[in-house]
């Protein structure tokens, strides 16, 4: 870990005054303008910005509003900024007000219209020798990583790390490979347990974890589902056929890490800046496409040149506010309220297996970016609360009237 901190730039969604420079939309523009300024975006550079466009009635990714300031501050620069995500997200993004007209600049399959404009990326981990990597990734000379904090089933979190780990990877990598690393480990022992034993197991999970395949007298565990509330352990705990690797649960983890590490590899360090929105912040991530109620309270937008710190900031924001209880969905049924134990929200949520900050822990280990960092908040409440406003004019565009 290096003493040297790195700088994250914070904008609350607070502010100090009813005023248009002490607004939370003022903040975001402020923070990408500092980025941008201490990023080398040379004119005709081609921008690519990696942001999650959501799914079907998802409508709590980044609002349209923000990218389009995002977009028109690039475009300053001389460069042609781009948005990019998987092929079905971007085909369906119209449906979350997400279009070329809207965003300002064009929006194309990180991985080409048929999933199939890749390139491999050799990673030998867990018995995988290479990912495939989307190859617009690989045509784009600035890569700007703009995501929306929220829970995420597999992992505790997504953020930024999660937006490049997962989407920027082709769909057969992103689902056979990443996520399917945690099936590498054996956890279920055919020969100590029958198919009745099995369905025994499936029946008593409370959250429908447990698949059996009655073809191939095998025990399917969905990491994804899973809360570690190790009740199959109980029920298994005379026979013995079962296991609960926690490293079934890390090795994910740490695929993330990799999988980010080749995709910021493709980039120049001084190409690249991350944003993260911590708004509308749920217990799952956007690829559910539904909507869910927020479990943390907004906080506002972070921004940084370095990933393990504006992720780690991220991190210590959520955990400093807090879960909101009344909006912890139902079917949550072993969340662990104890004030007493020192846990992360979405540990106690997920589980104990799924703590967010292992990816940002495996990515620093591999010397990308640093967890020391400085929070410089910037228009903060106080300081615009003593500034003196313009005066207010309403309707001051051109109007009907």
């Amino acid at each position: 870990m290096s003493f040297e901190k790195s700088k994250v730039y914070f904008g609350s969604v607070q502010h100090g005054k009813i005023a248009l420079f002490a607004s939370f939309a003022a903040k975001v523009e402020k923070i990408t303008e500092i980025l941008i300024n201490q990023t080398e975006i040379e004119e005709k550079d081609k921008i690519a910005i990696k942001m999650h466009l959501g799914y079907y009635d998802g409508y709590q990714t980044i609002p349209v509003f923000f990218v389009r300031r995002i977009v028109e501050a690039l475009k300053k620069t001389g460069g042609y900024p781009f948005i990019t995500d998987n092929p079905t997200a971007v085909y369906n993004a119209v449906n979350r007000g997400y279009t070329q007209e809207t965003c300002g600049c064009p929006i194309i399959p990180i991985a080409g219209v048929k999933d199939g404009y890749t390139t491999p990326v050799e990673i030998n981990f867990r018995g995988f020798d290479s990912l495939e990597m989307g190859g617009v990734l690989k045509d784009a000379d600035v890569l700007v990583d703009l995501s929306h904090a929220k829970g995420h089933g597999a992992c505790g979190y997504g953020g930024a790390i999660k937006n490049l780990a997962l989407g920027g990877y082709s769909g057969s990598t992103r689902w056979r490979k990443i996520h399917g690393v945690a099936q590498i480990d054996k956890y279920w022992d055919k020969e100590k347990g029958s198919p009745e034993h099995a369905k025994k197991l499936v029946d008593a999970c409370p959250y429908g974890a447990l698949h059996y395949n009655e073809e191939k007298g095998d025990l399917i565990r969905n990491y994804h589902n899973c809360r570690q509330c190790f009740t199959c352990l109980e029920i298994d705990h005379d026979i013995g056929a079962v296991k609960l690797p926690k490293e079934s649960y890390t090795a994910f983890q740490e695929m993330m890490a990799i999988s980010t590490k080749k995709v910021l590899e493709t980039f120049k360090p001084k190409k690249v800046f991350y944003l993260n929105f911590l708004i509308q912040i749920t217990t799952f991530c956007d690829c559910m496409g539904m909507g869910q109620p927020s479990i943390i309270n907004d906080i506002g937008v972070l921004g940084s040149k370095d990933i393990i710190a504006i992720e780690t900031a991220t991190l210590d924001l959520i955990k400093k506010e807090g879960i909101i209880e009344k909006n912890i969905p139902p079917y949550f049924k072993d969340v662990n309220l104890n004030p007493n134990e020192d846990l992360h929200p979405f540990t106690r949520l997920h589980g104990p297996y799924k703590d967010p900050y292992e990816s940002v822990r495996f990515l620093e280990k591999m010397g990308v970016g640093n967890s020391n960092y400085e929070l410089i908040e910037i228009l903060a409440p106080e300081e615009t609360a003593e500034m003196k406003p313009p005066k207010m004019e309403f309707e001051g565009e051109p109007t009907f009237f």
